[in-house]
């Protein structure tokens, strides 16, 4: 054995009852369970041995390769993450639309300097990931970025040749080990795709053996509308349907989870096979460009940026976003209050960090909607934000249904991201188990392992079981916590001494060793 837990609580990642075991870890695997010797053995008295967390909505993308120790992820307890989240992401990609993705996506992912960009499909992304990364990763197909390449920035019904070019480029990259296909239905261009569009997309999904992933048309005004949109997708497609941080915000549907649940549970007993992530926070995090009306982003970013520095055009994009409410901010006018800038990327705007655009606007004597327009020109859109907008009886709604995985929507660049990018996984355990007990451990761990893995159609990962790959997690669950905070989000958990991604230590005795044991895990590429 290379390493053996001794006396641990296995938690299978099943929802069955804990036992005491140790668990023995050779060449990569789970090479036994029960009383096991060999090998370099840890201490697991009192602790917890559970299957690897498995991250359904990440967007590390980047950073994944830029810092590739990783360790927002494998401190807490991650050793699988999905990417290509929300419609966007970088591949397939020509030299055209990945320029324009750096500068749209610089407030979700940073545009590190001299980094190498040396891929354009996925499958030469999935290689790169697989040249070294920290933990295992499975790739989305963006549907946004689908249109970019084959559509553009119009706001129009894609062509037949457009279609069949989207089809035959999605088709490709699921043969090249891409597990499913997202869609980003606030953000442009993905949002311009109507009902047919997005059903003959996800037939070829379907074909494929994959599941498309939407953050949909609205989580404000119309979310069950836009949720009952995605269902129709599912049933119309046959495609499998996992919906991206599934929540209820904003103040028009404080304490409505109870009606998205009864409508999934309904397709659910019609036949349609959905499941559904979320983060354990109330605030959303996004880039303050996505508040824009969708037809002012039409045309792409420089586009956007003329229709901002023009002052007709201005004054009708500040109406539908303080009167009417945007497409782009859920249909609900916005309140400056909730929007608090979280990164920039001139210094000059780092005043602006930590505060809402009304508390800058006041204390600059500025209107807000101005000094909102003005950020975004001169940072050319590359700001994020976070939206004080959920409701804790939502949150703890949604997180209890049996289709509920975890999650973290974690963006990780930034002068203060969202704490979700290194706390969701330790924080569901301390706030939602320990503390609170809106779910049990055993659950708990299964909605964070075991149906993820389910939903990845994942073989061999996900459960505690002998021959499967060892991507394991030893915590304490007396003292596992999340310490990253709003103020200073940048902070590993507690209480998880060891994680192995592939067998290897990532969190050894507590501390990261910057071992790069994962890999791209991909779709077995045929048809199904």
């Amino acid at each position: 054995m290379d390493i053996v837990f001794k006396g641990a609580l296995v938690v299978d990642g099943t929802g069955a009852p804990g036992y005491r075991a140790d668990v023995g870890v050779r060449d990569g695997r789970i090479a036994a369970i029960g009383d096991v010797g060999g090998g370099r053995p840890v201490d697991a008295d009192g602790l917890v041995l559970a299957p690897g967390f498995i991250d359904m909505h990440s967007h590390s993308d980047l950073q994944v390769l830029a810092e590739p120790d990783h360790l927002a992820k494998v401190s807490q307890g991650v050793t699988t993450e999905v990417l290509g989240q929300d419609g966007l992401s970088y591949a397939p990609v020509n030299d055209t639309v990945l320029a324009a993705l750096r500068g749209q996506l610089a407030g979700w992912n940073d545009d590190p300097p001299g980094f190498d960009w040396n891929w354009r499909t996925v499958g030469e992304y999935l290689d790169r990931l697989d040249r070294g990364i920290a933990v295992n990763a499975a790739y989305l197909v963006p549907q946004g970025t689908l249109r970019m390449l084959c559509v553009g920035w119009d706001d129009r019904p894609a062509t037949t040749a457009e279609m069949d070019q989207m089809r035959a480029h999605l088709a490709d990259a699921l043969t090249q080990g891409a597990i499913g296909m997202s869609s980003g239905l606030t953000y442009t261009p993905g949002m311009y795709a109507g009902l047919d569009e997005l059903v003959a997309l996800c037939r070829v999904v379907g074909e494929f053996g994959g599941y498309y992933s939407p953050h949909h048309r609205s989580y404000g005004a119309g979310a069950l509308e836009a949720y009952e949109e995605m269902v129709r997708v599912s049933r119309l497609s046959h495609c499998p349907l996992h919906l991206a941080h599934a929540t209820m915000n904003f103040e028009v549907n404080r304490g409505r989870a109870g009606e998205l649940l009864s409508l999934l549970d309904n397709a659910i007993a019609a036949g349609v096979d959905i499941t559904l992530d979320t983060y354990p926070y109330l605030p959303g995090a996004t880039y303050l460009s996505a508040l824009l009306p969708s037809w002012s982003s039409e045309g792409g970013p420089d586009a956007t940026l003329a229709r901002l520095s023009d002052p007709d055009t201005r004054e009708r994009i500040r109406a539908e976003i303080e009167e009417t409410g945007s497409d782009g901010c859920h249909g609900v006018p916005v309140d400056w209050d909730t929007i608090e800038i979280n990164g920039v990327r001139k210094a000059e705007h780092a005043h602006l960090v930590g505060h809402s655009v009304a508390e800058s606007a006041r204390t600059a004597g500025r209107a807000p909607a101005d000094l909102y327009f003005d950020v975004l020109i001169a940072e050319r859109l590359g700001t994020s934000c976070l939206m004080h907008v959920g409701h804790e009886d939502n949150v703890q709604a949604i997180m209890r249904h049996p289709a509920h995985t975890g999650g973290s929507d974690g963006l990780l660049v930034g002068d203060r991201p969202h704490p979700r990018a290194w706390g969701t996984f330790p924080r569901y355990l301390a706030r939602y188990v320990r503390e609170l007990g809106v779910l049990g451990l055993e659950e708990c761990v299964a909605h964070l392992t075991g149906r993820a893995a389910k939903r990845l159609r994942l073989s061999d990962r996900g459960l505690v079981r002998e021959g499967w790959a060892a991507d394991l997690v030893l915590f304490d669950p007396a003292t596992v916590s999340d310490t990253a905070t709003f103020d200073n989000p940048r902070q590993s958990a507690a209480g998880i001494p060891y994680v192995l991604v592939n067998g290897v230590p990532v969190i050894d005795d507590g501390r990261p060793t910057g071992a790069l044991a994962g890999r791209s895990l991909r779709n077995p590429g045929g048809r199904a």
